[in-house]
């Protein structure tokens, strides 16, 4: 695994060790932020979540490409270990939210990210699950990019949310949502 573009191009991540987490392939984070990119055009100065973080891929690759904050939520051990290994190897602390968690216990928002990453297990329906409960408590913006990704076979419908565009790429399948205008 490495950062695809940006300031830490091409530099390797510390994936944890054991099956517990799956990082996303490189193409199919080179693919995602491809379509990102082609919708809001630059990541300069915005702020990211990276929930379900496992390594931090996602969320580093946000600030490789100029975003400005990062938060990451992980449970796993093993994961918030490489997560934090990766962080101080970038040098990325001062810009980094690191929380050792479970997505499902965040509380009320302080702040709405601009893009959010979720990558949660595959097969278990916890994407749209905390996506739903995210939104109840005021994590969702008006124009936020929300990108879940989960296996193939699996679709996301969650009530308040659009599904802008579904795209596959290997074993898995990006799935780009935005809030429903009101």
């Amino acid at each position: 695994m490495r950062i695809i573009a940006g300031e830490w191009r091409a530099r390797r991540l510390v994936a944890p060790a054991g099956e517990t987490t799956r990082p996303t392939a490189d193409r199919t984070r080179e693919t995602l932020f491809s379509m990102l990119v082609s919708r809001i055009g630059t990541f300069e100065g915005l702020f990211v979540a990276d929930l379900f973080a496992g390594s931090g891929a996602m969320g580093l690759e946000a600030l490789s490409r100029g975003a400005a904050q990062a938060l990451f939520v992980e449970q796993d051990a093993a994961a918030v270990r490489a997560l934090r290994t990766n962080i101080a190897e970038f040098g990325a602390q001062s810009r980094s939210d690191v929380r050792a968690a479970s997505v499902m216990g965040l509380g009320q928002a302080k702040a709405q990210p601009d893009v959010m990453f979720m990558d949660p297990p595959y097969g278990s329906g916890a994407g749209s699950v905390a996506l739903d409960k995210l939104n109840r408590l005021g994590w969702i913006a008006p124009g936020a990019w929300i990108s879940i990704e989960t296996d193939r076979s699996e679709d996301i419908a969650v009530s308040g949310f659009n599904v802008e565009t579904v795209r596959d790429s290997g074993k898995a399948r990006i799935h780009l949502l935005r809030p429903a205008a009101d």
